[in-house]
């Protein structure tokens, strides 16, 4: 580099900088730093506006697409076996995320206990 050199002062803010980096002690997105937030979009939600309502929405997909299915079959109309069809694949996906959360909180909670 054929720039100025840093003094000593400088070289161990720089070393100080980079080892909270490789800690994750700093934040990864420069206009967050300091505020005490992390470079994450939800990270400054509070933890009210970070609830999702997964059971009730699960439930309201498995409604609908067993309501769908029975009148897919009654009137065996091609729109509405398709819409069952979407609903039920959105009803599935739903699960596996409410099952993975589950599964994740489960896990965080047994590594707390020290287990």
């Amino acid at each position: 580099m054929d720039g100025p050199r840093l003094s000593p002062r400088e070289r161990r803010i720089l070393a100080e900088l980079e080892e909270d980096l490789r800690r994750g002690d700093l934040a990864p997105d420069p206009h967050t730093a300091g505020t005490g937030r992390t470079g994450h979009p939800s990270a400054g939600r509070s933890r009210r506006a970070g609830r999702r309502p997964s059971g009730r929405v699960l439930a309201v997909l498995g409604v609908v697409s067993l309501a769908l299915l029975v009148l897919g079959i009654a009137t065996e109309k091609p729109a509405l076996i398709w819409a069952f069809t979407t609903v039920w694949v959105l009803t599935l996906i739903w699960l596996m995320r409410l099952v993975i959360r589950w599964t994740r909180r489960f896990q965080s909670r047994g590594s707390d206990d020290g287990r």
